[in-house]
């Protein structure tokens, strides 16, 4: 089985066993919702891809279902910034991954792991790294390999190489899973971190949300390590 498959077996017994419940509140995404899209994910991608012209096809897995997560998340952005940030990231993380396509050896055999895992990895990391927050650093990795994806096949295009625009598909639900997954592990790990150490450092007065410190209200400044969330 595929990785980005198995990723998301292992990632749905998790949840249905309650593991990663505190995530997903703060990603504002219940257990049952997440469910049904990684099981959506997985039962999209093994769907042939979806012809939608001449020389575009798009992988329903692959590239719709994480669309239509990657759309409903950032409605339920907690922020003008946080949805700016997003955008800005995905932008960042989508360049990276086309780059990486650029100027990584044309024949795969000749490296010791599967392309679409690095592209995975890549986009979580710059998706982490310029979105910040749970939500803003899984919409940034899932939308870069996506961009990527959609830039290659215009750049073939317009300088007429003929090829196919598979939006999603030739494997790229691994690098789609690995790049959401990979993104909302470090924004978690990372953002404890930052929560356990905030308590004695020179932002003790202030909270940790939505990715950044913010000063907190006379409320919030009443109350002992009340309030952090990064979400």
């Amino acid at each position: 089985m595929p990785l980005g498959l198995t990723l998301l077996t292992v990632a749905t017994l998790l949840v249905l066993f309650g593991v990663g419940q505190r995530m997903l509140d703060r990603m504002r995404l219940s257990d049952k919702a997440a469910v049904l899209f990684m099981v959506a994910i997985f039962i999209g991608s093994l769907i042939p891809d979806i012809p939608l012209g001449r020389d575009l096809f798009v992988n329903i897995g692959g590239a719709v279902v994480p669309l239509i997560l990657v759309i409903y998340l950032f409605a339920k952005a907690g922020s003008g910034m946080e949805k700016v940030r997003a955008g800005i990231a995905a932008l960042l993380s989508g360049l990276g991954v086309y780059l990486a396509g650029r100027y990584m050896p044309s024949e795969p055999e000749t490296i010791v792991i599967d392309p679409n895992y690095v592209y995975g990895i890549i986009a979580g990391v710059i998706g982490y790294l310029f979105g910040r927050s749970r939500r803003a650093s899984f919409i940034a990795g899932v939308l870069g390999v996506i961009l990527a994806d959609l830039a290659q096949g215009i750049e073939n295009l317009i300088l007429g190489i003929p090829s196919r625009i598979r939006l999603g598909g030739a494997g790229a639900v691994d690098a789609v899973v690995i790049a959401g997954f990979l993104a909302v592990i470090l924004a978690e790990v990372v953002g404890e971190l930052r929560e356990r150490l905030q308590g004695g450092t020179a932002k003790k007065s202030m909270v940790y949300q939505r990715g950044e410190f913010m000063k907190k209200s006379s409320d919030e400044n009443q109350q002992t390590g009340g309030g952090d969330e990064n979400e």
